[in-house]
């Protein structure tokens, strides 16, 4: 692996221009990359996750980097697609009264792969404009984007990532979402209203 590419990388997604969700829309290319979401204070504090100053989370788009972050982690109904937004919900479920819901309402299948009622991916979508930030590293050709995000993540080891950062992952993490994916799992819809089974 390139040394001097994952040190690029790095600079980038911790040290370059961070964009809210808006902004992005603007400024970041259509291309493939890593990408990682920053949290101001409070963020830090709702979500206990430690002291800010590190990104929260890191991912990589193998094709797009607007279309997996802008228009999946930052986009209301689009919870059942990103396990950035799952994570969010799950950690944010008690302070913004959030509650989880089958992927596909029509068809539940008992999927860890949880959605949200409308109103309360809504406020997720809200929060996560008020309050994280996100910067990207666009793939040069030619590059695995694969081993550099598993080096990036051994270096920055985010909080919110559940894999590839060389430690097995924040348990509170992984309890919170998998409440969450109970939650769903014990939903039930009679008469065209939602309840729990």
């Amino acid at each position: 692996m390139d040394e001097a590419m994952v040190c690029a990388a790095l600079a980038v997604l911790t040290d370059g221009p961070r964009y809210t969700a808006e902004e992005a829309l603007q400024k970041v290319p259509n291309e493939a990359g890593l990408y990682a979401v920053h949290g101001d204070a409070p963020a830090f504090g709702d979500l206990a996750a430690g002291t800010a100053g590190r990104p929260l989370y890191v991912g990589k788009a193998e094709r797009s980097l607007v279309g997996r972050d802008l228009r999946t982690h930052f986009a209301t109904g689009r919870t059942g697609s990103s396990t950035l937004r799952r994570t969010l919900s799950a950690l944010l479920r008690e302070p913004l009264g959030l509650r989880a819901v089958p992927r596909n309402l029509a068809r539940p299948d008992g999927s860890a792969n949880y959605s949200l009622e409308s109103s309360g991916d809504e406020r997720l979508t809200e929060w996560m404009h008020a309050r994280l930030r996100l910067s990207v590293w666009v793939r040069p050709e030619g590059i695995a984007l694969d081993e550099v995000e598993t080096a990036v993540l051994h270096a920055l080891r985010p909080p919110l990532n559940l894999v590839k950062t060389g430690s097995r992952g924040d348990l509170r993490v992984k309890r919170a979402r998998a409440a969450m994916a109970a939650e769903a799992r014990a939903w039930q819809k009679h008469d065209g209203i939602d309840s729990r089974a």
